[in-house]
């Protein structure tokens, strides 16, 4: 008896904890329906009009929430919102003109929302943006599937291959039509006409650059429904029976979704069965939080790609980034990309005033620093930084470049040419509990000052580095420098096979693009690589270039044999430039021959239990 009143009291007391709180939580709450605004699921009826009379009601309320009763919703590009936003890595003004977006579902200027799927289905048409969060602050998105009805990715599988005919069969959701012996892809309001192609091989989940070459030059015929044969020359591309060809237009006319100079936005268990475009891509914006967030094919449409082109991309975002139980497969470019932009000064208009620039064709016409940031200044060529400074105020003068406003002069040794970096600008980030596969280039790029946690993830297969820690002020403006990276608990699993290059399929590569070394100067600082598992089909595990205070140790490496090497005898480590290196108390499994490769610097620099360690580059007589 006294046993069951105890747990009586206990029971209570659970209850009152956890259901009072909830309950108070939710009196404050305005809830708006969406089916109080004519919005009716699986009805196959465009509701992007009437979800923007649902979202407007949303703005005056405190904390609104807005519901949707699950089951399916369309929204077709006709009647959905359409902004000019200049979006960070996505086109030209060549490539495309006009930065106008559709959006099924964008939220102005709103804060303390959550928007409450229940599990429903988001059903997109034509070529658009999903969501978008612009202004926004404190916002939930949960349970929310997302998929479009006709993707702007065609797939097929090859049935019969030989040298002079293909037969293959199209996915249903790749819409067609074979016109005087041509095959056309097209969808809802677009036709293809430039072609990005990439080869997977469905049995070990590996993908491939490919060509659409072949097919665009051969003859197609119809065969049955969704099945073409085609007849031209393919001898040399080797492809099998089994394999599927995904095809796509590579130019980047809109994000996946879009999270724009926002605060605390949080994602929850949201399936990305498709998204159209450069990623869910957040610019300069804070604190945000992906959990649950799967991106990969609807299992049911048979697809193989679920991502256009990045999964996650954060440019100049600061605060927070943490992505855990996430699942990414089937991207045709990286799975997750966090960086800064460098801007090049192009005039020096007075002691304290600069003009810079956007270099990189695809990332330009935003606002890149505010009154109250810090900025770095950066040798392009050698990425040194070399002095800091104050923005007082910041102007976008064109869709190019901005008018700089400092607190003091610059420095002396400033020159055109020379680069900006925002500091104020850099996110600590956090990555654990994911899995990566099925992603034809990289897996994780990061590069951000602040603190990085990478843990507890799965990498297989991914088909260049599992983890790409660069900075440049040369390709890509991609900033800036690392100064305390940990990378623990891990499973890399035969990553690296489709590198363009064969000696650079290494697991981890720390490559930042410094063109010109500056004795004793480092790039990086303070990566640590412990306790992880790496299954390895080649021997490339770990290449670093000027980087200071690296650690590799405690990890178990493997080497397997179901995937084929490029070579059997190769540097497992390859070092340029680094120093206060350690590589000691490692695992290695399978393995004849594992040296370290050390160029541009002295044995002294490294602490390592390996015994071979071979010079390339002597810089001094200390190297013998």
């Amino acid at each position: 008896m006294y046993f069951l009143k105890s747990n009586y009291v206990i029971l209570t007391l659970i209850i009152c904890t956890v259901i009072i709180p909830f309950f108070g939580y939710s009196q404050s709450i305005d809830t708006i329906k969406v089916c109080d605004y004519g919005i009716k699921p699986n009805m196959f009826e465009d509701v992007a009009i009437n979800v923007v009379k649902a979202i407007n009601a949303c703005k005056n309320k405190k904390n609104p929430m807005l519901v949707f009763e699950k089951g399916r919703y369309d929204f077709y590009p006709a009647h959905a919102e359409v902004r000019n936003y200049f979006i960070s890595n996505s086109s030209s003004e060549e490539e495309c003109p006009s930065k106008l977006k559709t959006i099924g579902l964008l939220f102005e200027g709103i804060k303390n929302l959550k928007i409450e799927g229940n599990g429903s289905l988001f059903m997109f048409h034509g070529k658009m943006t999903t969501f978008a969060f612009d202004h926004c602050e404190n916002i939930r998105l949960q349970n929310v599937k997302v998929d479009f009805d006709r993707p702007t990715m065609s797939e097929m599988i090859f049935r019969e291959v030989s040298d002079s005919a293909i037969l293959a069969d199209i996915n249903p959701d790749s819409k067609y039509a074979i016109i005087d012996g041509k095959l056309y892809w097209y969808g809802e309001g677009w036709g293809m006409k430039e072609f990005h192609s990439i080869l997977l091989k469905p049995d070990d989940g590996t993908s491939f650059y490919s060509s659409w070459s072949p097919f665009l030059n051969s003859k197609a015929e119809f065969v049955a429904p969704y099945r073409v044969r085609f007849t031209g020359d393919f001898r040399k591309y080797n492809f099998q029976s089994g394999e599927v060809l995904t095809i796509r237009d590579p130019i980047r006319d809109h994000a996946g979704a879009f999270i724009n100079r926002s605060k605390n936005v949080e994602l929850k268990n949201v399936s990305i069965y498709y998204m159209h475009g450069q990623a869910i891509l957040s610019q300069f914006s804070e604190n945000l939080h992906y959990d649950g967030v799967l991106i990969m094919p609807r299992s049911e449409s048979g697809r193989m790609i679920s991502a256009w082109a990045d999964c996650m991309h954060f440019s100049g975002c600061k605060g927070q980034i943490t992505i855990e139980n996430c699942r990414i497969k089937g991207a045709h470019d990286d799975a997750i990309n966090v960086h800064g932009t460098h801007l090049k000064i192009t005039e020096i208009v007075s002691k304290t005033t600069l003009k810079v620039r956007f270099m990189h064709p695809q990332t330009y016409g935003f606002e890149a620093f505010f009154a109250g940031d810090s900025i770095a200044f950066v040798h392009p060529s050698k990425l040194q930084v070399y002095g800091l400074g104050v923005v007082t105020s910041a102007k976008l003068i064109s869709e190019r470049e901005m008018l700089i406003e400092l607190s003091k002069a610059v420095p002396a040794e400033l020159l055109n040419g020379d680069c900006l970096e925002n500091i104020t600008w850099t996110p600590s980030v956090s990555i654990r509990n994911c899995r990566f596969e099925r992603t034809n280039t990289r897996g994780i790029l990061v590069t951000t000052g602040r603190k990085v946690v990478i843990e507890n993830n799965e990498f297989f297969r991914t088909g260049m580095h599992a983890i790409l820690i660069s900075d440049d002020a040369s390709s890509w403006f991609e900033s800036g420098p690392v100064k305390d990276v940990s990378i623990k608990n891990n499973i890399f699993e035969e990553c690296g096979y489709n590198s363009e290059q064969e000696k650079n399929n290494f697991i981890i590569a720390i490559a930042p693009e410094n063109h010109e070394l500056v004795s004793g100067y480092m790039v990086h600082k303070n990566i640590r690589i412990d306790n992880n598992t790496f299954k390895v089909y080649d021997c490339r595990i770990l290449t670093a270039r000027s980087t200071e205070n690296l650690i590799f140790s405690n990890n178990r490496i493997i080497k397997t044999n179901i995937m084929k090497p490029y070579r059997d005898n190769c540097s497992s480590f390859n070092l340029n430039a680094c120093r206060r290196v350690k590589i000691q108390d490692n695992s290695m499994k399978g393995f004849s021959n594992v040296f370290v490769q050390l160029e541009n610097m002295n044995k002294k620099d490294v602490l390592t239990d390996i015994v071979k360690v071979q010079i390339v580059k002597n810089i001094s007589p200390d190297n013998k």
